[in-house]
């Protein structure tokens, strides 16, 4: 696939779910990385997890003269439209999304608003954007996920691999969003990049996702439920790693072109971003333990066993997420590398922080 080179100083990227975990990041990163770019982001705020979490994102990302903040929803489309028509978005990464497999299972509705709706709306405002003769979106960056895979026997995870089996709404709502991408890229010639990303962790993180739900629960005296007997292994990747990442590809947008017919081929890319190193589940839960007592979270006589309960797989979920980045590497000549311990180290040091 030939790449074509996006400016990203001087530009206007809009980031959907701006205050969301890797949004918020994203957008902290670009900020400081690049000269007299402008974020315009948008979150409709959402009580799926602690809002003062999402507050807290925003508020470090108000320090900045060229963020600008949309409260909305991107199944809002006329929110998105007034979005592009008055800022004119030369770059979009699209990160909104109802997020979690569990969730999906007894909250669908919100799925295919954020994530099928939304998206679609999106790529309606990508699309339009090129008429009149204007320049329009340069490039489309998206999140999928690594829940794509399913229950794939094959490991590690390649992007070449058939995906049509999800075992979950979420999983099924973020293939979706890889094949209307296709067919919008196909069909209008929009340069596409879609990045699953396998099991983001750090600092202010989302409470939903097992590193920080253990925390929580462990710093309550609660007991913990650790899967499939402990027996899962998972592709933890620090979100810095991902940021990194995305600023990369959102560089390099796949370049247009026509096929021998005469039609537009594809500019249209899907990447794995993931350590390369899954991480067995009770391994993790160790290493989680011994940084949450250094940082001063739980104490030094804390009794993990009377906390821990071994318990079975639980519907949707899969035993293993293990990420193929060679393609990654290839194109963009990175990869990530944060220690599994060096990241949950930063977690535990915020959380502490955070929760004084």
């Amino acid at each position: 696939m030939v790449m074509s080179s996006v400016e990203l100083n001087n530009s206007t990227v809009l980031i959907t779910g701006a205050a969301g975990f890797i949004g918020s990041n994203l957008s902290k990163q670009l900020l400081k990385g690049f000269d007299d770019i402008k974020i315009i982001g948008i979150d409709n705020m959402n009580d799926y997890y602690d809002v003062s979490l999402k507050e807290y994102r925003l508020n470090e990302l108000s320090a900045y003269d060229n963020f600008t903040f949309v409260k909305g929803s991107i199944a809002d489309k006329a929110v998105i439209d007034e979005i592009f028509s008055t800022y004119k978005p030369s770059v979009v990464v699209n990160l909104a999304a109802q997020a979690g497999v569990r969730y999906s299972i007894t909250n669908p509705d919100a799925y295919i608003e954020a994530n099928l709706i939304g998206f679609y709306n999106i790529l309606e405002a990508c699309r339009h954007s090129y008429d009149n003769g204007e320049k329009g979106v340069e490039h489309l960056v998206y999140a999928s996920s690594s829940s794509v895979y399913g229950s794939n026997k094959k490991v590690p995870y390649s992007t070449d691999d058939k995906v049509d089996n999800p075992v979950s709404l979420y999983a099924a709502t973020k293939k979706s969003n890889e094949l209307l991408a296709h067919a919008y890229s196909k069909l209008y010639n929009i340069p596409s990049t879609g990045l699953r990303f396998f099991t983001v962790y750090g600092p202010a993180g989302r409470p939903d996702m097992a590193y920080f739900g253990f925390t929580n629960k462990l710093r309550a005296g609660e007991k913990i439920q650790i899967f499939n007997y402990g027996n899962c292994k998972r592709d933890f990747t620090y979100v810095d790693d991902i940021v990194e990442g995305v600023v990369r590809v959102m560089q390099k947008a796949p370049e247009k072109q026509d096929g021998e017919d005469g039609l537009p081929l594809p500019p249209y890319k899907v990447y794995n971003i993931g350590n390369n190193s899954p991480e067995n589940l009770l391994e993790f839960v160790d290493i989680l333990q011994q940084e949450l007592v250094s940082a001063g979270v739980l104490p030094e006589d804390y009794d993990f066993e009377a906390h821990k309960e071994l318990v079975p797989m639980q519907p949707g979920d899969v035993p293993v997420t293990y990420a193929d980045t060679s393609e990654l590497e290839k194109d963009f000549g990175f990869k990530p590398s944060t220690s599994l311990r060096e990241g949950l180290r930063r977690f535990a040091q915020w959380y502490a922080e955070f929760y004084k």
